[in-house]
């Protein structure tokens, strides 16, 4: 063989290797970004999911504090059905009536139905 053959013989040689490596390079890169872009996807996913949380943590908040205002004026409301109580009971002692029956503590709570269920619907 001659020199001059041998070299040519060597570099398709290496060209050869050297395709075959930038080839398996260039598949590695094409993994690798398949990854990189499910990755984004994936995070995309949990930052909506975290939004979602927060909203709910939101709702949750505002919840509490709408049943801490109603819980608030509760004591309010028995100081009142108290003072009513009592002046029935002064009214009964005063007229000392045996005909009347004892005074009772009625209580009566009205819930606007229609109102809690139009708040649910709008959320």
């Amino acid at each position: 063989m001659r020199p001059s053959s041998a070299a040519s013989t060597r570099a398709s040689h290496m060209g050869a290797a050297g395709g075959l490596s930038s080839t398996a390079r260039l598949m590695e890169k094409k993994k690798e970004y398949e990854a990189v872009l499910a990755l984004d996807k994936v995070s995309a996913e949990l930052v909506e999911r975290l939004e979602a949380l927060g909203d709910d943590c939101q709702i949750m908040a505002d919840a509490g504090e709408i049943h801490g205002s109603v819980l608030e004026h509760w004591s309010r409301m028995f100081g009142i059905i108290n003072l009513v109580v009592c002046s029935r009971e002064a009214e009964g002692t005063n007229a000392k009536s045996a005909s009347k029956p004892p005074p009772t503590a009625e209580r009566l709570v009205r819930l606007e139905i229609a109102a809690l269920e139009q708040v649910d619907h709008s959320k």
